[in-house]
Formats: C-alpha cells, structure tokens, sequence
C-alpha cells in the first residue's frame, strides 16, 4: 500500500531533535508566548521576506484576525464585500462570513484553478473592498495582475498560503510577501507542517501586525488589560518549537515535491487523466498533486484496489455544503465540473523513486 500521506514517515526524520527539543520546552516552565514562538515568528517572517510574523492557532484564525485586524483600524467595515474564489476550501470562505463582512465568489481559471482576473474585474463594484486570493494545491495565484487590479480600485489583498509555503514568484518574492497580509495554516499534512493545529499571519505592515498581536491575546498587550474585543488564538509554544526544527528543511522538501511532480508531467501519458498546469518555475510547491478524470469513482475504486491511497480536494464547493445554504441559489459552472472531477493521487517528500514509479505506470494502465 502506497498511503496517500506518510505523516509518521515525515517527522520520523525529526523525532531525535523534537525529544531534545520537547525536553528543552518542559523544563522552560514557560508554555504560552514564550521564547519558541518568537523565534519561530522570527525566522518564519524572514523566510517569507516580511517585517512582521505573528502566530495564530491555524489557518482559520489567520485569516479571520487578520479581516478583523482591517475592521478594528477602520480600513474595512462590516458587509463591504471580499472576492473570494469559489473554487477553495470552505474556510477560505468561513474566515470572511465570521469577519462580518460579505463574501462575493469567483469562478477560477479553467487552466490553473486560482482566481480568474478577468473575472474578479467583472465582480468589482463600488461595495467590494479586498481580494481574498488563495494559492490552491500550492501553486501561486498570478498576483502581478491580481495587483494591478487591486492598485486601480483601492482594494486590499488578502493571501491565503495555508497551501503555498515556500512557492516563489518570478521576481524572487515568496508566498506571504505578495499582498498586504497573508495566511498560513500549519496544519500537519501541509508542507510545512506542525504536529496539530497552527496557523501564521505575515505583513509588512507594522500597524496591521501590532493589532493582530493584541487580537490574538484577548485584545490585550499587557495582562488583564483589554483594549479590543479579541480573542485567544495563539500560536502554541509546543508547536512553534516544533516548526522551528521543520522550517529549515522546507525548500529541501518543495524541491523533492517538485521532482516527484515532473516525472508525473512527463511520464504519466494516458489520455484519460488530465494532469494540472505547471510553468517548470518555483511557484508550485504541490502541496497536492490533483488530476481530472471524467469517471473519478471508477478511477478512485481502481486506485484501491491497487492499494493506491488518494485525497479529494474538494469533493462539493462550498457553495453546496450545507453551512452555507444562502449561497446554493449560485451558477458557477466551471468550480461545479473542477469539484466533481478533481483527485488527488501521492505526493511527499519521502516517497521513494520506486513508489512514483509504480504509481506512474499504475495510471498509465487505467
């Protein structure tokens, strides 16, 4: 059995250093902001080429702090209106709805999944206040464009990289540094991964990161001292710790990802799996690997019984979960076909030359 994500295989190659490590955060005595998450923040904003890091609790609470952040400073208020990509997990989504603010869906480019221009330029109106990107499967949205746009109308650009870690644009600018705040999710499947929940907002702006600081703590800087209506969602010392020992490793691992990817792209030749776009540049860190088929139960009853393990990202949009009915009345035809055709099949930076060669010529037999 090939698993689809080998977690346990991943960190084993961390377990002596995160004992040492653990030991060193136990006898600290010092178990919420302490010194690990300030390192962490520290090392995580200069990795991403950023002034400011601050931990968060997950990906979530990122991006919805960081919404909050924009209300508390008066440069957003409640309902303007966020684009968003309907073509997203439904956090994406959850963080602009628990902002208060109105969440407005746009269809993606039908070759790369990200957000369409074109099409944010259609849904622009004088209530739309910021452009919600996120980097899906890995793969950087095209932000030179997306900002242009967002220059011209005065809008605020919100990344959401809980799945871009590490992607590099053309100009040498990482994930996190190509809006005016982004998102991070550390979620333990995800590239950089912690071993629970853990999330990071990264800025260049001081007042911007100087609020989040205090929303993240009750509203507060100094104990029992409350400025804002906030809330508690830290970054855990434990975690930060443990993503200090992962993050040097992280352009290793994309570089792997990368590999595993292009002999995917070159090797996989049957016509009946469509395989994603990619421009051979380090803007895709593929934190999945996501495929189209036309008959995807056929495909995935045909991945497990070849004990193949494989992921859908994302099964139904979220415009047709449940949580969010006031938004089923939507027509967004292109997202529809991508939710009902999409799968997932592994990739990781510990697979073995042998296993991708067995996957490669696994599909090549469907």
């Amino acid at each position: 059995m090939i698993q689809f994500l080998d977690l346990k295989k991943i960190n084993a190659r961390f377990e002596e250093t995160f004992q040492k490590k653990f030991k060193h955060f136990l006898d600290s005595g010092r178990y919420i902001l302490g010194d690990e998450v300030e390192t962490f923040e520290a090392d995580f904003a200069s990795y991403c080429g950023t002034k400011y890091c601050v931990g968060t609790s997950n990906g979530l609470d990122a991006l919805t702090l960081i919404f909050k952040a924009y209300i508390e400073l008066g440069v957003l208020k409640a309902n303007d209106e966020v684009l968003v990509p309907a073509n997203t997990y439904i956090a994406s989504i959850l963080s602009v709805i628990h902002s208060g603010l109105t969440p407005i869906f746009v269809e993606p480019d039908e070759q790369t999944f990200n957000i369409s221009v074109e099409e944010i330029k259609r849904h622009i109106n004088n209530k739309t206040k910021a452009i919600l990107v996120v980097h899906l499967y890995g793969q950087l949205a095209t932000m030179e464009a997306i900002n242009d746009v967002a220059k011209e109308h005065n809008l605020l650009v919100i990344e959401d990289a809980a799945q871009a870690h590490g992607a590099i644009n053309n100009n040498g600018k990482k994930a996190g540094n190509l809006g005016h705040a982004a998102a991070f999710s550390f979620y333990p499947s995800k590239n950089l991964g912690a071993l629970g929940d853990a999330g990071a907002i990264t800025t260049q702006d001081k007042q911007l990161a100087e609020m989040i600081v205090q929303l993240r703590n009750y509203g507060s800087l100094e104990k029992y001292s409350n400025n804002y209506k906030g809330f508690n969602n830290r970054l855990d010392e434990i975690q930060a710790a443990m993503l200090s020992i992962k993050l040097p490793f992280l352009d290793e691992d994309n570089a792997r990802r990368r590999e595993i990817a292009n002999r995917y792209l070159n090797e996989i030749t049957n016509k009946s799996i469509q395989l994603p776009y990619y421009d051979e540049s380090e803007n895709h860190v593929f934190h999945v690997f996501v495929v189209r088929v036309t008959e995807r139960d056929n495909f995935a009853t045909f991945l497990k019984k070849n004990s193949i393990g494989y992921l859908i990202h994302y099964p139904k949009p979220p415009h047709r979960q449940v949580a969010l009915q006031e938004y089923s009345h939507l027509q967004l035809p292109i997202t529809e076909t991508i939710h009902e055709q999409v799968i997932s099949i592994p990739i990781s930076p510990v697979m073995t030359d042998e296993e991708v060669t067995q996957i490669i010529n696994l599909l090549n037999a469907y």
